[in-house]
């Protein structure tokens, strides 16, 4: 999923090295809240006010963000990017810490930057006389600009608290409960909570707002999603990419044509190839690539001139479990695997899916 929404976003600019990106969608935001304003008869300040409100919304976010990045990063975790979405921020870590202590202190990381924020706006602020009413927090003001922001943080952080995942509350769970339990235990306990609440969630939101459908959903997946994330990571545990990876494959030289990867594409169940000379992988080529140089009439062009130079490999001694995790954040449908330098194998997901099936039926 992220790889996608780097292709679909705009790049901002960098903080501490990380990339912050916003997807083409945001502006579908920007443009609502300017829609709905004018409907209510609004002038172009209140508008543009409005507008500034959500920037300053996920300005906050921006920060709840980096508040796990940066903690991350003091584990020698390293962030790829943080996405903005109209639905709040994603951090791309390259994994969470296995650690319980560590994946504590990164998830609440971020709730922690926005109840630093709240304080900070609630000690700059003059207190109000009264309870606010309904309408004061209807319309954006200059007089109440502030105190929403401060209201928003707050309400992000017990958002956030939600003992569900993907939520922050719902990786402290489960790093509390890891610490007794070990960590696959309590990421099928947090995951099912995190199930039945999203199952509460949709129900309440057939009778009341539909908006909380959205987010059962969005809490149901994300929680089925690491549980079986984590339940594969336990199978590969201990084991190596050559126990993994294919022998029986099919490459491909620099010489060859298309038209010689064509035949081979026909003739196998291959989608992907490797290219080698000698054993040394050179670049690796795709059946999207081979359909694209067949439209444009390049037959008899060398592979050479159409296929991926740059490509990553994985060592026969490396984790089948890093292996695993690479491949599901990557667009690189197959990787070729090396021995001394040269070319042993090949791995891809499914080869993987197939190893984590043989080894969950041993075990039941």
């Amino acid at each position: 999923m992220l790889p996608q929404l780097m292709k679909w976003s705009l790049t901002l600019g960098r903080v501490a090295g990380i990339r912050i990106l916003v997807h083409w969608t945001f502006v579908l935001l920007l443009g609502w809240v300017a829609f709905t304003e004018s409907q209510r008869g609004s002038d172009l300040n209140t508008i543009l006010l409005a507008i500034g409100f959500v920037l300053s919304v996920f300005a906050c976010v921006v920060l709840h963000e980096l508040g796990h990045a940066l903690t991350a990063k003091k584990y020698g975790i390293k962030t790829r990017m943080i996405t903005l979405l109209p639905i709040g921020g994603v951090a791309s870590l390259e994994r969470m810490p296995e650690s319980p202590k560590q994946e504590l202190l990164v998830a609440v990381a971020g709730p922690a930057v926005n109840v630093v924020i709240a304080f900070i706006l609630w000690l700059v602020l003059p207190g109000l006389q009264a309870i606010p009413s309904d309408e004061f927090f209807m319309r954006i003001t200059p007089a109440n600009f502030l105190y929403l922001l401060l209201f928003v943080n707050i309400m992000l952080v017990l958002f956030n608290a939600i003992p569900a995942f993907p939520m922050d509350g719902g990786r402290v769970l489960r790093a509390l409960l890891a610490f007794k339990l070990g960590r696959v235990r309590a990421t099928q306990i947090a995951a099912n909570l995190g199930q039945l609440l999203a199952i509460v969630f949709v129900f309440y939101g057939f009778l009341t707002n539909p908006f909380l459908i959205l987010i059962g959903l969005f809490v149901f997946f994300g929680a089925y999603t690491e549980n079986m994330m984590v339940q594969h990571l336990d199978f590969l545990r201990g084991h190596s990419v050559r126990e993994g990876m294919m022998t029986n494959y099919v490459t491909l030289t620099p010489d060859n044509t298309v038209r010689d990867a064509l035949e081979k594409l026909l003739m196998g169940s291959e989608h992907e190839f490797i290219v080698e000379q000698d054993g040394n992988v050179v670049g690796t080529l795709t059946r999207s690539q081979l359909i694209q140089a067949l439209k444009e009439n390049k037959t008899d062009t060398p592979v050479a001139e159409i296929m991926t130079q740059e490509f990553v490999s994985f060592d026969v001694k490396d984790k089948l479990s890093a292996a695993y995790t690479e491949l599901q954040k990557s667009r690189s449908p197959l990787y070729p695997v090396l021995e001394n330098g040269r070319l042993a194998g090949v791995i891809n997901t499914d080869n993987i899916n197939e190893f984590i099936m043989i080894k969950s039926a041993l075990v039941n």
